[in-house]
């Protein structure tokens, strides 16, 4: 069984793939002090809930924060007995290697979602991921990733409205009734609401025009299905996309015989 970590700026997830199906998704909060026994301990409890006799021996692992890595490949090797891929490191094959500015690093999850998505949809791809921050990833018609957008997440933009303006107070994202509030609470609603529809829906264009293509829109990340309800600029919201690409380039160094 594979145990595959997507490790985000926020939350971390962990899901097992037993060579047909995902069988488990679990999330933790992302904390780079948090050891390999914490790991083990949290994630060996869950699966005693399962119905389902899980057996990992094999892991492969995405960050977005690096001082997290090293605590997970610890628990990889102490408590299930094998060495994990790590994306973005040397000894990690891709199927399909970035196209970017040279010396340029990209985010290990931005490689993830584009070649999963690629996978479900072929190429000339737009990956938005809703999470700490909100990215516009452009996928080739070979799978690679060949640049994007980053903007301000959702909540990371509500929690410095709240922090910059002292009257104003934090609230939940949802979509409003009405695009006029008429109340503190309502006009924040709407803001947050409908200036990132119009975030996403004016950035997708551009991208287009840039590439002078028609490209699918894969949308994934807790705040999709939320999103969806405003536009219908999204072709298919996927919560699994991450997870599912790095089952794919696990099984592309299996293949390769590189695990």
């Amino acid at each position: 069984m594979l145990l595959c970590i997507d490790t985000g700026n926020t939350n971390t997830v962990f899901s097992i793939w037993n060579g047909e199906k995902f069988l488990s998704h679990w999330r933790i909060a992302t904390d780079h002090k948090r050891t390999a026994d914490e790991y083990y301990v949290w994630l060996q409890t869950l699966i005693s809930l399962t119905h389902f006799e899980l057996d990992i021996d094999s892991c492969i692992i995405s960050s977005t924060v690096p001082r997290v890595v090293f605590n997970l490949r610890v628990l990889c090797s102490r408590y299930f007995n094998t060495r994990p891929l790590v994306v973005g490191k040397p000894d990690c094959l891709l199927p399909a290697y970035p196209r970017v500015d040279a010396g340029a690093t990209v985010g290990p999850d931005r490689i993830v979602n584009t070649w999963g998505a690629h996978a479900r949809h072929g190429g000339d791809l737009i990956v938005v991921d809703f999470g700490t921050a909100t990215t516009f990833d452009v996928a080739d018609t070979d799978g690679a990733y060949i640049g994007g957008v980053i903007a301000p997440g959702v909540n990371l933009s509500l929690e410095a409205l709240h922090m910059g303006a002292a009257s104003l107070p934090h609230v939940d994202v949802t979509r409003p009734e009405r695009v006029i509030g008429t109340n503190t609470v309502a006009c924040i609603q709407s803001g947050i609401f409908w200036g990132y529809i119009g975030l996403v829906e004016g950035i997708i264009a551009k991208i287009r025009d840039e590439r002078d293509r028609p490209m699918k829109v894969i949308a994934t990340g807790g705040l999709a299905p939320l999103f969806e309800q405003g536009t219908d600029v999204f072709d298919s919201i996927e919560d699994d996309l991450t997870v599912h690409g790095l089952r794919l380039i696990y099984d592309f160094n299996k293949e390769a015989d590189n695990v």
